[in-house]
């Protein structure tokens, strides 16, 4: 049916007056056009959402690990609801009788197991505010964390024990003792001691309350459950303020919307908990996971042995961040490439047959099903064969990989978006939509959204092909930034949180995340260059891994730092009878005029203006990353470090340019 939308008006447009600027209608999901979802009755708090699933399914299994054997990986062992719960209980008791009352703030710090969501659920039961720290952000952000949050308990992974440690004597002040999630060894101990630290192994710290009975505290929806520290790209990391009442409002909404698709989740639900609880993607997942009764099965912590871990847990939801579809999607073609002329004709033959069907609106499921038993059914096993829904966030995801994904993956991949300060999932497009390929789909049932104009950098929320910054309006937003309140003025104007995303209404009601209201700098001619928006043309590139565009207001033109793809460098200078390898081909003056040559293509047939097309290009062959603190933990570069990391290079491109 033409004209199909999945979003309703619910406000009208704005002129802009005042000096504010203009502002689109105000539009919610069509899946709520008659109110938001009530949140459950009796669900007020995170704890409830545990204590309710516990009543209910008390034997289902809730926490899974893998099982070590002779050095060897098995079977995973299962805790049920109500062996978790027991748990929980004696890690509260024991809290409390270190003194901690409603309010007190309890650091975790640590990859994702089980011990990690006991502790998390011990806070919920007592009305203490969950702190994760972690150590992404940069040397220093713990201790940072431990001190403004004013941490005094923290549970943490054994091996990250050393790392806290690390953060004495400035976090002394603060933290008075620490559980570790495993042992605690001797020269621990004595580090500990000599700080004036209480350290506990985990088994020793379930001892401590015993035979002490604390009650709960009644909690209300207005109680904040955790502070998540956000990486930002530039400042410090900011504390955002979470509330209960934004979680059960997400996990309502949720409900709604997958409800509504027919992709409702069931106590036989079954997720891979890799990506950091320490971020509010996974956690609310993991919370919506324990609404439903369902299971959490927990990773080896080793990105290399992911896909093991996920033939044996069989899980039926897999979310994952762009970079590990990325990951998978380059492992395919390499299988498919090695597979000979028969194997490669016939996978194309069926990729070409089945996108086409999805685009004339076929389902998935019905779009080719000889295809998907013959040839397609191998890439399902891979994702050990139950999966029927891929969840993507935290950055955009690139269209040609997530098309390819929807075709031979047999399940749903659907990409959303949203914020640490929207309690994450704000948008997700709708499954067996093509249309919405590249987008992040309209918003969830739970949140009010409208764009704003920016007219510096010429993005009209009133034009026909409405654009600007993304505005959301709702329960699910945070309660501020803590001990931040210029920080939280800032960006939360008349009760809506302005995002610094610009984004796109497109046809049917979906959003396209364009660009980045900050970065946007001026040429020397004067001219705005809106740069995000440029990194998305020319990383469409199929030869370059990565591209950090710079420019400034000094200089006439544009540069950029590009990470390319070692297989199609090295393949195209064994074409041209270029030797040497990979660093060397990156100094290359012939491999660098190649990229350049292949920007200068897209850059033609995307129409970008003259100012915007890139003049010189260094060649590093060693990926950004997190190491050189040049990537946020979600992949988002860190536009200030780049600079500074950068800057010789920079200097030199430019002089020997003129």
């Amino acid at each position: 049916m033409p004209g199909k939308s999945f979003i309703v008006e619910v406000e009208p447009k704005k002129e802009a007056k005042d000096g504010r600027p203009s502002m689109g209608p105000v539009y919610r999901s069509v899946f709520a056009k008659d109110g938001f979802p009530e949140p459950i009755p009796g669900l007020d708090s995170c704890w409830d959402i545990f204590r309710l699933s516990v009543e209910k399914y008390p034997n289902n299994r809730m926490l899974g690990r893998r099982e070590i054997v002779d050095g060897k990986p098995g079977k995973y062992v299962w805790m049920t609801y109500k062996e978790v719960y027991d748990l929980v209980v004696k890690v509260g008791n024991s809290i409390r009788s270190c003194g901690i009352e409603e309010g007190g703030r309890c650091g975790i710090y640590g990859a994702n197991c089980p011990e990690w969501i006991v502790s998390m659920e011990a806070c919920n039961a007592h009305g203490l505010y969950c702190v994760p720290l972690y150590d992404t952000l940069g040397a220093g952000a713990v201790e940072f964390i431990i001190c403004h949050a004013e941490v005094t308990i923290a549970f943490v992974e054994d091996k990250k024990i050393p790392e806290l440690l690390k953060t004495f004597p400035s976090a002394r002040k603060y933290l008075k003792t620490i559980v570790s999630f495993g042992e605690v060894t001797p020269q621990q101990r004595e580090d500990a001691e000599n700080f004036g630290l209480a350290i506990y192994s985990w088994n020793e710290f379930l001892l401590v309350g015993d035979n002490k009975q604390f009650d709960l505290p009644v909690k209300k929806k207005t109680d904040i459950c955790t502070i998540m520290y956000t990486s930002g790209t530039t400042g410090d990391p900011k504390g955002v303020m979470i509330s209960n009442n934004s979680i059960v409002t997400l996990i309502a909404g949720v409900k709604r919307l997958l409800g509504s698709v027919k992709q409702s989740l069931t106590p036989n639900d079954v997720f891979l908990s890799y990506l950091p609880l320490a971020h509010i993607f996974d956690r609310v997942i993991e919370e919506c996971f324990i609404n439903h009764g369902a299971s959490i099965g927990f990773w080896r912590g080793d990105v290399k042995l992911l896909v093991e871990d996920i033939g044996e847990l069989k899980p039926t939801i897999f979310c994952a961040v762009p970079r590990v579809l990325e990951r998978i999607y380059s492992g395919l073609q390499q299988k498919i490439a090695a597979g000979g002329f028969i194997k490669q004709t016939l996978f194309n033959f069926a990729y070409s047959y089945k996108l086409r069907n999805m685009r004339k609106g076929q389902k998935h499921s019905e779009a080719a099903s000889l295809c998907d038993k013959i040839v397609f059914s191998k890439v399902k096993q891979g994702l050990g064969g139950n999966v029927r829904l891929i969840l993507s966030g935290a950055a955009p995801l690139a269209s040609h990989v997530e098309e390819y994904l929807r075709v031979v993956s047999c399940s749903y991949v659907l990409q959303g978006y949203g914020l640490t300060e929207t309690c994450a999932g704000t948008f997700v497009s709708i499954p067996d939509e093509m249309d919405m390929l590249g987008t992040v789909g309209p918003p969830v049932p739970n949140a009010d959204v409208r764009l704003e104009s920016v007219p510096e950098m010429n993005y009209d929320a009133l034009s026909s092909s409405p654009s600007g910054e993304v505005c959301i309006r709702g329960d699910i937003l945070f309660s501020g930034y803590f001990k931040r309140e210029d920080l939280t003025n800032e960006v939360l104007v008349d009760g809506w949180f302005h995002t610094g995303d610009i984004g796109q209404w497109q046809a049917n009601g979906s959003l396209k995340i364009i660009d980045r209201k900050k970065n946007i700098f001026k040429l020397s001619q004067g001219e705005y260059v809106a740069v995000e928006n440029l990194e998305n043309i020319y990383g469409l590139v199929t030869d370059i891994d990565s591209i950090w565009i710079y420019g400034n207001s000094f200089e006439s033109f544009l540069i950029a730092v590009i990470n390319p793809n070692k297989q199609a460098v090295e393949q195209w200078a064994e074409q041209n009878g270029i030797s040497g390898d990979f660093n060397a081909l990156c100094q290359n003056p012939k491999v660098k005029e190649y990229i350049l040559g292949e920007l200068s293509k897209i850059g033609k047939e995307k129409k970008l203006k003259g100012f915007e097309f890139i003049k010189a290009v260094h060649l590093d062959p060693e990926p950004f990353d997190m190491e050189r603190d040049l990537l946020t933990p979600t992949f988002k570069k860190k536009r200030p470090q780049l600079l500074k990391y950068y800057q010789d290079v920079i200097n030199s491109i430019y002089k020997s340019a003129k």
